[in-house]
């Protein structure tokens, strides 16, 4: 019923840049809350950033002041972009939203499938 696709990931060199973006397709009558989050190898999926359909925002201690979420709402679609990048932001990052459809009453949580980012040298 509701689709999340990913895109713009790929390898970039520490100290670029990065703009990730999430369209969500499918039969939605509106989304509410929509966020990225992040997977190392190895390690545990951690969120980075959300933001809420008021436009609030909060991030992960580890991205404040280099990455920054957005959403276009006509557009069903949600942005990371991810500055002064570095090695340790590499992982696969995910886009979440949650979406009420036509034929829900209540808001589920919908994944996408996941866009590598590789920072290195």
């Amino acid at each position: 019923q509701v689709q999340l696709v990913e895109s713009g990931g790929g390898l970039v060199q520490p100290g670029g840049s990065l703009r990730l973006s999430c369209a969500a397709s499918g039969t939605i009558s509106s989304i509410g809350a929509m966020g990225w989050y992040r997977q190392a190898p190895g390690k545990q999926r951690e969120v980075v950033a959300t933001i809420t359909r008021a436009g609030s925002t909060n991030y992960a201690d580890s991205v404040k002041g280099r990455f920054a979420i957005s959403r276009d709402d006509a557009r069903n679609r949600v942005y990371l972009q991810m500055n002064s990048l570095k090695p340790e932001d590499t992982a696969v990052y995910y886009c979440t939203a949650y979406v009420k459809t036509t034929t829900t009453t209540v808001a589920l949580s919908y994944w996408g499938q996941g866009t590598q980012v590789t920072v290195s040298s």
